[in-house]
């Protein structure tokens, strides 16, 4: 008889359990889709310091969407006591209730705060749409040579459609549908374009020069730039005299634009956007990862209270710098910054949220390029106690096929009231007087840089100022970096 050993029945024992083990592995399904990915458990126990380090995150993120909804929230409260109908807010801006559009019909006035950065190159309109309750038709009429662009903004600030002379845009009838809208197109219209997003904020721009004779003459074509839901809809082309709309009352602007994200609030008001607005594909884990916090401070005063004030310490440590303008893209030369990807920011939160604080609602870069600086040639802030030049060599105006100018914004990135009554130079000024060797020189500061150069003077508020150059469809030599805009050279 054969007698095995100990050590051998052990052996045999760890074999046949691996053996074992082996047989019966399972590959564990890997993640194939966003839903597939497990996000934070539910009654996870936080840190103060967690809480308020995904709280500043959630505010970078958040901001422009919550400033979105809170403009639109506005226009729907203004107009509600206002008759419901289209009108200028305290006869300065352009407010309808949501579904429909006001225009202009003159550059915007300085008095506005609105908006940050306005300028007075175009006639503006505006108007909100909530396309889960209606698709919005609106109206292109035809502009024939004058420079126009209709901007249609997500909830985001992403434009998604492409509307305007640089797109050879027909005359015609067209509709904004939402991501959910399913319905059939009805005939007369053009082409639809849709939103990812219920909310939508629609910007109409209108070139016009600075002379009376302009004014006039655009006047038809604003006319007809009009905005309303589909149940209005009859294949008629509708017309409305903006010049008699009616202005709202409205109390006296603050100094600076109107704050349209309070951090106090924004604990109650970010979850109500974030279920209007769906996340982009990859930002599923975002969504998950914020709600868990939110969800957790719904449960936990304390947490609750860590929460909010991470929103707090956010808007002044991380919101506040981003209206200096070092902070807004990147070097476009010269002392002069400039974004790359306005209005298409994708996941770039950083730079979706410093243009919704210091000019929210840029065009796209092929519309419009944007280039602007705080400082002079020496790295020194621009001050209205000081004059100022910017001179353009010879043929070496910005190169565009729309139209270009320089504006001068003060502190808050408004106007600053002048005796003149101007804000900006540059296409539209049909006074503008060249040097004698051909080359363009225009002035900024408070005081008169004389008689004879008054024709090419901005004047600038007695403070801090900053300057800011527009270049509507931009050739490929300023959105390729190619052409620099000359330095701000202080004058001794």
């Amino acid at each position: 008889m054969r007698i095995t050993s100990p050590r051998n029945l052990i052996a045999a024992a760890v074999i046949g359990a691996l053996a074992f083990t082996t047989a019966l592995a399972q590959q564990v399904p890997l993640p194939m889709t966003a839903a597939d990915v497990p996000g934070p458990a539910v009654g996870t126990t936080m840190t103060k310091e967690y809480v308020q380090t995904v709280g500043r995150m959630a505010y970078v993120w958040g901001y422009a969407m919550v400033n979105s909804h809170n403009r639109r929230a506005a226009f729907a409260y203004v107009t509600g006591q206002n008759g419901n109908v289209p009108g200028w807010n305290g006869g300065v801006l352009p407010m309808a209730p949501v579904g429909q559009l006001a225009m202009l019909n003159d550059y915007i006035k300085p008095e506005q705060t609105f908006v940050a950065c306005p300028n007075q190159d175009v006639t503006y309109g505006a108007g909100f749409s909530a396309l889960d309750k209606e698709p919005t038709v609106f109206q292109v009429p035809d502009f024939g040579d004058r420079f126009w662009v209709y901007a249609l903004y997500d909830a985001r600030t992403d434009e998604f459609a492409e509307i305007g002379k640089p797109y050879g845009t027909k005359p015609g009838f067209y509709m904004i549908v939402g991501p959910n809208w399913k319905g059939d197109t009805p005939a007369g219209i053009t082409a639809v374009v849709r939103s990812s997003t219920e909310l939508v904020f629609s910007v109409p721009r209108v070139f016009k020069d600075d002379t009376a004779e302009d004014t006039r003459a655009v006047q038809s074509v604003l006319s007809q730039i009009v905005f309303y839901p589909l149940g209005q809809f009859d294949g008629k082309m509708k017309s409305i005299d903006w010049s008699k709309v009616p202005q709202f009352p409205a109390p006296a602007g603050a100094a600076g634009e109107t704050k349209w994200v309070v951090p106090e609030k924004f604990y109650v008001q970010l979850p109500g956007v974030m279920n209007l607005v769906p996340p982009l594909p990859g930002e599923e884990a975002l969504y998950g990862w914020i709600r868990s916090v939110f969800d957790a401070a719904a449960k936990a005063p304390a947490t609750k209270e860590a929460l909010v004030a991470s929103f707090v310490a956010a808007d002044q440590e991380l919101i506040a710098p981003l209206t200096q303008w070092k902070f807004n893209g990147r070097s476009a030369g010269n002392g002069w910054n400039s974004p790359v990807n306005n209005a298409q920011w994708g996941t770039d939160y950083l730079l979706r949220t410093a243009t919704a604080k210091s000019n929210m609602y840029d065009n796209k870069p092929n519309e419009t390029k944007y280039i602007y600086r705080d400082l002079d040639s020496q790295g020194q802030q621009l001050h209205g106690k000081n004059n100022y030049t910017v001179t353009f060599p010879k043929g070496q105006l910005p190169p565009v096929r729309g139209f270009w100018s320089l504006t001068l914004y003060n502190e808050h990135h408004l106007f600053s009231p002048n005796a003149l009554n101007r804000y900006s130079l540059g296409t539209k000024s049909k006074s503008l007087k060249h040097n004698p060797d051909g080359s363009l020189t225009l002035y900024f500061g408070v005081k008169s840089p004389g008689k004879d150069k008054e024709t090419n003077w901005v004047p600038a508020p007695d403070g801090t100022f900053s300057l800011y150059i527009r270049a509507y469809w931009a050739d490929k030599a300023i959105l390729d970096g190619t052409w620099m805009p000359p330095n701000v050279e202080l004058v001794k």
